[in-house]
């Protein structure tokens, strides 16, 4: 094919998006709505990911030493729980801190006045790497020398694990579904584009063109199309996030909520939703020609 020829074809398709500007508008719009509710469940579906994996990260071993230790020798003991394979961190805390943190907890009951730091222990709260290896880690604890006993709280731990992995199986299911919802009506859409336009079709078979003379015009202008959506989509879930994000930081004030910054998802998203819009311009323009092609 000649580049003249090449020139021509994509000027068509660029004219054609104006020249049937109804249907071209009725395809932006559709592939718009798909890509912002498969992103906005994506992102929301992320966002519930990140704050399940913080809350499993509160779950902590408590370590008792043995109250026959000395200072030196309890704080010795910490050395050897660092050195385990799943230990993140290892925070001693002294028999004074445990007693004040008691008292402080209780709300300054005077009838606690009685009792003297050395009647509890000194410990360490124990953060993991990887709470699913919690039990594992916590028999590993109580093996070494010093330790008196240990207080795991397992069934967090695999609450929460539990909940992690109930939460990704509904993501992908729901977003494979979306996905494939969201492919059907745009491909409907851009079938209708192609009915409206089978006459234009059959008059350029009939004078002789080629299938591929045919089919450029449309392939640009179903790219064209799905990648104008895409960005528009892409801007949209931009300023909605943000949006959604500053009005639930208003009205949460515990902070029990947290979500991560568009910047962070910015070259994911990006990403695509730029594959997303150019499979669905050039494939959808592609395949839903061909029925049109044998005249």
């Amino acid at each position: 094919m000649r580049l003249n020829n090449i020139g021509y074809l994509l000027k068509e398709g660029f004219r054609g998006i104006f020249l049937h500007g109804f249907m071209s508008f009725a395809a932006v719009c559709v592939t718009v709505a798909c890509l912002v509710i498969v992103g906005s469940f994506s992102i929301l579906a992320y966002n519930l990911d990140i704050m399940v994996e913080e809350l499993n990260q509160t779950s902590e071993i408590m370590v008792y030493i043995d109250s026959e230790l000395s200072d030196a020798e309890a704080k010795s003991v910490g050395t050897k729980i660092n050195l385990l394979d799943n230990v993140l961190q290892a925070t001693f805390v002294s028999r004074e801190e445990a007693l004040a943190d008691f008292i402080e907890d209780h709300d300054g009951d005077s009838a606690l006045n009685g009792i003297q730091a050395s009647y509890l222990r000194h410990r360490y709260v124990v953060t993991l790497e990887d709470n699913t290896k919690m039990k594992q880690t916590d028999e590993q604890l109580q093996e070494l020398p010093g330790v008196a006993e240990t207080n795991a709280a397992y069934e967090m731990a695999e609450g929460f694990t539990t909940i992690q992995n109930v939460l990704h199986m509904v993501s992908l299911a729901i977003i494979a579904v979306l996905l494939v919802v969201s492919l059907l009506i745009i491909s409907n859409t851009v079938k209708l584009a192609m009915y409206d336009r089978k006459d234009e079709i059959a008059i350029m078979k009939m004078v002789g063109a080629t299938n591929g003379f045919i089919r450029l015009p449309f392939v640009v202008e179903g790219f064209t199309l799905g990648m104008l959506g895409a960005c528009l989509a892409f801007g949209l879930e931009w300023l909605g996030y943000d949006a959604m994000v500053e009005r639930i930081n208003e009205v949460d004030a515990l902070q029990l909520f947290t979500f991560v910054p568009f910047q962070e998802l910015l070259i994911p998203m990006v990403a695509v939703f730029c594959a997303a819009g150019m499979f669905v311009g050039i494939v959808g323009s592609w395949t839903s020609i061909r029925k049109f092609m044998n005249v």
